[in-house]
């Protein structure tokens, strides 16, 4: 193999790989040691023998030769496979070129012990007779075990025959081409498992495939599948956890008499010669497989799909709601990081509320799609219905992984015993328990992130006490409508108490959002944007949807506009109510600012690239409430989330209530009117106060607003 090809061929899958939409992770390549390493690899498509061995390459800058399946060397790929140092497993110089590769230090070998793929992945890491599991279906190959053995059984022999037998030390150099014993008395011999996990596993028409029918006459099925799956990958994107696990010793399943006695023997031993000690070896060889297979598994990197599919598996029913289904999930995304000890995309790292409100990062969308697609599930008037039989994947691997990609992913939780127990819990558990475990889920959560937040940015002398800031839960006497109510710009949860109280008084579960950034000090608010309220919200919506047969959402200036934000997004809102709700920034009066720090000073601030003032001082309205600082960057931020508000608008559907006071110093009336006319609601109403104040939540005549509420509510 010429090392100069290998390394021209990685630079240019370095340049592919940059014009793809392809994103490849490593984790735990400190693990990898110095030494002739076998790294073994779950198999999944053609990509990972093109890419793995420059990846891993780039970590430890020794060459890496992989052993391939010979189908993938039919067709136009064969050259290129030979270039990246790919050798076919039909080769008949194959396990002497792996030997001598791992013997000399010339380069460190990559082998798929599944094959094609392994498909039934809970049985895999059990011994068996034959190395055949339920059915006949043939366990992984120990071939790499077999090498790794081999390649420490000369070294240990090289390293006896240097002083016991000189020239049969020489023989076997020169049979293995050993320039230099350096590396035979110095190192050793590892395996490294490896697990890829590729995230989203999608195979669609593309660009490739297209090409391919049209210009590739006689072309296979196997070898279009693989540019279905692979052009699908390479154009529409995917993320590959490329995950390392903890290094084998090889070494110490020689320790056998019988084999020390074949290692230590002064005869001559040849390449294919047939060894006393084989069966024990073949055992060890067997014991590795099912060791570093099983090490394989455990290091999938679980991703929504991963749960989406499983749970829709172990289902006790075949028929389940949306919703339902949606939260089981949602609180399986907040067992795995902590109790469940599996690794998990980053995907998961983050909050999962989008899954029980509007699903804007698409997962829910995107299974679903592919679920309907294969013909797993079936989705009638907010059910889905599953198609047992369409859910499996222990056919062949090749034709699975196109035909249904969910079966190969539900099979890929099979290992993970602990998750796979708790998605089984979670199928069988009763739907109201559900409910109410998404409800403290989402209580808890919203707390832990409160006192995170005013633990980092507490300020001694400026923040308010803990219950200004703290989320407000009011349990009411019926579970009919739940109210979820949102707070206005540098404000916090206590700014709705006045009108929480009335509508709890009124029989209704209450809950005041905290908008991230508020409660705490100015300086928590200028890290936050747009999509950090919006969370808030939803937080707050799924919570009491989970508690409340019907949610009606409402705010308080930017309050305001977050919930008709929320009801945009988010199907299913009873109604929706907005006081005093700014349309545009520059409506925004300037009595808003202090007499020293005006609003148009702070407008031309926040447009200007080069200011170094990161804070504006204010007189806020209630001063026990509000902070006396605005940070620009959060300035900036409302900006943004208002102009993205405006065309959404016409999607508010629901029966809203717009309220505002002509009077007000800081939201100008006209802009709010122009709001309520782009709202597109049948079933709207513009309610007008005669107040000459902003905050018209609390103090005098405060209860005919409350009142004007209470009866929109009341209607719903």
């Amino acid at each position: 193999m010429k090392y100069s090809a290998y390394l021209a061929t990685g630079s240019m899958i370095t340049l592919m790989q940059s014009f793809s939409k392809i994103k490849v992770v490593t984790h735990g390549q400190e693990q990898i040691p110095s030494g002739s390493v076998i790294f073994v690899v779950n198999h999944f498509t053609r990509i990972e023998t093109l890419l793995l061995p420059y990846h891993i390459y780039n970590l430890t800058h020794v060459p890496v030769w992989s052993l391939a399946d010979h189908s993938f060397f039919e067709g136009p790929m064969s050259g290129f496979l030979e270039k990246v140092g790919a050798v076919s497993t039909r080769n008949p110089d194959r396990d002497h070129l792996i030997v001598k590769g791992l013997l000399t230090g010339e380069a460190n070998w990559i082998i798929f012990p599944e094959g094609q793929m392994v498909k039934d992945k809970e049985e895999v890491s059990r011994p068996s007779f034959f190395g055949l599991h339920r059915g006949g279906r043939r366990a992984a190959h120990t071939g790499a075990a077999n090498l790794a053995l081999r390649t420490e059984f000369y070294r240990k022999r090289l390293n006896h025959l240097l002083t016991e037998d000189p020239a049969e030390a020489e023989r076997l150099m020169n049979m293995f081409q050993i320039e230099n014993m350096m590396p035979i008395l110095t190192e050793t011999t590892w395996i490294v498992p490896i697990n890829l996990t590729y995230y989203p596993l999608r195979a669609r028409e593309n660009v490739l495939s297209t090409l391919a029918d049209r210009f590739a006459r006689n072309m296979s099925e196997r070898l279009r599948e693989e540019l279905l799956t692979e052009g699908s990958m390479f154009f529409e994107g995917v993320d590959i956890d490329i995950r390392f696990g903890a290094a084998i010793p090889v070494s110490e399943s020689l320790a056998d008499p019988k084999i020390t006695q074949d290692i230590f023997a002064r005869r001559q031993i040849n390449f294919d010669d047939h060894l006393p000690s084989l069966q024990v070896m073949r055992q060890k060889a067997a014991t590795l497989m099912h060791r570093f297979m099983a090490d394989i598994y455990s290091m999938t990197t679980v991703n929504h799909d991963h749960l989406f599919a499983s749970l829709l598996n172990l289902l006790p029913s075949s028929e389940i709601s949306e919703i339902d289904f949606r939260r089981r999930v949602f609180l399986l995304t907040d067992l795995v990081p902590d109790k469940t000890f599996v690794y998990c995309h980053q995907s998961l790292k983050i909050g999962q509320v989008a899954l029980l409100t509007d699903d804007r990062y698409h997962k829910y969308r995107d299974f679903l799609e592919l679920a309907r697609e294969t013909g797993v599930v079936r989705r009638e008037n907010g059910m889905l219905l599953r198609i047992s039989a369409n859910l499996s994947a222990k056919s062949e691997f090749h034709r699975v992984r196109i035909e249904n990609p969910l079966g190969v992913v539900a099979n890929e939780v099979r290992p993970l015993s602990k998750l796979l127990r708790q998605v089984r819990w979670m199928a069988w558990l009763p739907k109201m328990l559900v409910r109410h475990r998404v409800a403290d889920v989402l209580l808890r959560q919203a707390s832990d992130q409160f006192e995170a937040d005013y633990a980092l940015f507490h300020r001694i002398g400026e923040s308010k006490e803990r219950t200004v800031g703290a989320p407000i839960l009011l349990k009411g006497t019926s579970r009919r409508v739940g109210v979820v109510l949102v707070h206005g710009f540098i404000a916090a949860p206590r700014e709705m108490l006045e009108l929480a109280s009335y509508l709890h008084s009124k029989g209704y579960w209450v809950y005041c959002v905290r908008l991230r950034g508020h409660g705490t000090s100015p300086e928590d608010l200028a890290t936050r944007s747009g999509s950090d309220w919006i969370e808030s919200v939803d937080t707050g919506y799924a919570m009491m949807s989970a508690l409340c047969s019907r949610v009606v959402v409402g705010g308080f200036s930017l309050g305001g506009g977050l919930a008709l934000d929320a009801a945009a997004r988010i199907s299913g809102l009873a109604g929706v109510f907005a006081i005093s709700p700014p349309f545009r920034l520059q409506d925004i009066s300037t009595r808003f600012a202090s007499v020293v720090t005006t609003w148009n000073k702070m407008m031309d601030a926040i447009h200007c690239h080069g200011a170094t003032k990161e804070y504006f001082d204010i007189i806020p309205e209630r001063p026990s409430i509000n902070y006396t600082r605005v940070p620009l960057a959060a300035l900036s931020a409302l900006e943004r989330f208002m102009k993205d508000l405006e065309p959404k608008l016409a999607h508010v559907t629901t029966p809203t209530l717009i309220v505002q006071a002509h009077g007000d110093p800081v939201v100008n009336s006209e802009g709010t009117a122009l709001l309520y006319n782009r709202i597109g609601a049948k079933e709207k109403q513009y309610v007008p106060f005669d107040f000459d104040r902003h905050g018209i939540l609390a103090g005098e005549g405060s209860e005919k607003v409350h009142a004007e509420i209470g009866a929109f509510i009341g209607k719903l």
